[in-house]
């Protein structure tokens, strides 16, 4: 009579984690995570660690969560490792004021994105 389990969205060969809330804009963040897209993740990783974005940093934490995920809960091996997936999704925009002269004032948004990262063990080719 308990609730049904959530059933898992990802093929037994993936892995996923999301990083939330990162304090970028999702079109910033996205330049980012092309850089990953479709790599192994050794050189995915080394690519993070030599960028000079500033978010990179937070993108390389969760692709270190993924690549944790697939190891410990998948039982997946390191080295097969690809980036199959990294998309951005907008979260929250903090709205402030810019005080200019006569009276006048200006909008300042402050947005948020999301990234979620799916690696996947790679499949040999036969």
């Amino acid at each position: 009579m308990g609730q049904v389990a959530n059933i898992r969205r990802e093929a037994d060969t993936e892995a996923k984690a999301v990083a939330r809330n990162l304090r970028v804009s999702p079109r910033k963040l996205n330049l980012v995570a092309q850089l990953i897209r479709g790599k192994k993740v050794s050189t995915a990783l080394a690519d993070l660690e030599f960028s000079r974005k500033r978010i990179a940093q937070d993108v390389k934490k969760c692709l270190e969560s993924a690549i944790a995920n697939a190891e410990n809960n998948h039982d997946l091996d390191i080295d097969d490792l690809v980036v199959r997936q990294a998309y951005v999704g907008k979260s929250i925009v903090m709205k402030r004021i810019q005080f200019h002269g006569r009276g006048r004032t200006g909008r300042v948004t402050k947005p948020f994105a999301n990234i979620t990262i799916i690696v996947s063990q790679k499949q040999d080719q036969e």
